[in-house]
């Protein structure tokens, strides 16, 4: 907690930072009216601001980012940067006196290129719409978390996000080739290449990429794009029990088959889509698996997980079109919103070896019915990525003690089963009281020295991350 001393300072301080702001930027970029700034000041998590924020800046060009990243860090003012506010672990919360720096409106595609097959994109551009704007060209974006219909290019990149076909086509580090950003200090730096190879330096795109705000503001990105597919082939397999399904989706692997996606909902996720949606995937069982291949070989690859599942589910049904594929598709995407119907969800993201996949559900089963808490999982089972979700009262001031404590016991099991407690939602604020359990004190230390090296003073997004 702050002294008397420190809040007059940090008051004199914002108020200095208002005023630079006011005279530097144009006038449509700054927002302080507090009713007008507090729609900024958590994200889609829905973890606690702590606090009144400052102010907000839209920024619309990288000389919006430089100027209030100068000012805030000579001031020591903290600057919280944000997309779209989808993110799941509080990444974007902004606290007491803080500044928040919304990027939403740089959404320019800036470039396009068949010939290269890469892009270069603000931070702003919605992820779903790059992915269109490609296939204009028949390539493709290939990162593709499920909020990408809402979700932009940039905090993608600050959280090294997944998604649905990240078992095959890797997460957004695989699909980033260079960046522009701003350090703390309002320094712009451009990191990485246009080239698919490239070596020379340290890898500092691969650094920025997942570093959640902390080390640099994203204001410009090139990324690679992917031929469309040629044909793709998209199964449903349901299931008796959730552990039969996760021990499927981990044969599927031990086959050797690389599949696109590989979608695994448990069922009280199928029941909160049915309610939701009007349809009736509980009733084809206790757990779905859907997957999709890709490629010249689909039909043939789809061919091999339905042997593989025979014995196994208790139905397969192979997507007669693109239609019935596309519903399913748009199942899987719906769990969410579903969810958040039922109340506001704590949603964890935790990722084990894919080998151990049923272990981590058998896990999760027994922790819930342990603690008394309710759980409703899904997964993208072709690379080992748990989202166990726990849904309470969003009327309460704060999580209750119950789910803080099955949290603590589901990340213990990722840890246990040589996994991790975040796949690809990030640490943000939720999950920093555990970082160091994974890390590990040298780790965590090193971390922590290359944040100061970025970021002298702490003003970006502080708290966070690391």
């Amino acid at each position: 907690m702050n002294s008397p001393t420190q809040s007059v300072e940090q008051a004199a301080a914002g108020a200095r930072l208002l005023g630079l702001l006011a005279r530097d930027l144009p006038p449509d970029r700054l927002t302080s009216a507090p009713l007008d700034v507090a729609p900024y000041a958590t994200d889609r998590s829905g973890a606690p601001a702590g606090g009144e924020p400052l102010a907000v800046v839209h920024a619309r060009r990288t000389d919006d980012v430089t100027t209030a990243l100068r000012h805030a860090d000579a001031l020591r003012v903290p600057v919280v940067p944000r997309g779209a506010g989808t993110g799941l672990s509080g990444g974007a919360t902004a606290g007491e006196g803080s500044l928040i720096l919304d990027l939403s409106r740089m959404n320019r595609i800036l470039e396009l290129s068949p010939d290269d097959q890469l892009a270069v994109v603000e931070p702003g551009v919605i992820t779903a719409d790059l992915d269109r704007a490609a296939a204009a060209h028949g390539l493709r974006y290939a990162p593709d978390p499920a909020s990408a219909a809402i979700s932009t290019v940039g905090g993608n990149i600050a959280t090294n996000a997944g998604g649905l076909r990240c078992a095959k086509y890797g997460v957004t580090r695989d699909s980033v080739l260079g960046l522009e950003a701003v350090l703390a200090d309002g320094t712009v730096v451009r990191t990485g290449r246009r080239t698919v190879k490239g070596v020379t330096g340290y890898d500092l795109t691969a650094l920025l990429t997942g570093s959640e705000g902390t080390l640099a503001v994203i204001t410009a990105a090139t990324v690679r794009l992917r031929p469309v597919p040629v044909d793709t082939a998209t199964l449903a397999a349901s299931f008796d029990t959730f552990d039969a399904a996760a021990d499927a989706a981990s044969a599927i692997t031990a086959a050797g088959i690389e599949p696109a996606m590989a979608e695994l909902l448990d069922g009280p996720v199928l029941a909160a889509i049915d309610a939701a949606e009007g349809t009736t995937l509980r009733e084809r069982g206790a757990a779905l698996l859907i997957v999709q291949c890709d490629g010249a070989g689909a039909r043939a690859e789809a061919e091999r997980v339905v042997t593989v599942l025979k014995g196994r589910a208790a139905s397969v049904t192979v997507a007669a079109d693109e239609a019935e594929a596309g519903a399913l598709l748009a199942a899987r995407r719906l769990a969410l919103p579903a969810l958040e119907r039922l109340g506001r969800p704590l949603i964890e993201d935790i990722a084990v070896p894919r080998s151990r996949l049923a272990e981590a559900v058998r896990a999760i089963e027994e922790i819930s019915a342990r603690r008394g808490v309710p759980v409703f999982t899904l997964a993208h089972a072709a690379d080992g990525n748990l989202h166990p979700i726990i849904v309470v009262d969003p009327a309460l001031p704060e999580l209750p003690e119950a789910a803080w404590e099955t949290a603590g016991d589901i990340f213990a099991v990722a840890l246990k089963l040589g996994g991790t407690l975040t796949g690809e939602h990030g640490v943000g604020l939720l999950k920093r009281q555990w970082i160091a359990e994974e890390l590990g004190a040298d780790n965590h230390a090193l971390q922590r020295r290359i944040k100061a090296a970025f970021d002298p003073y702490h003003t970006l997004n502080p708290g966070k991350a690391v």
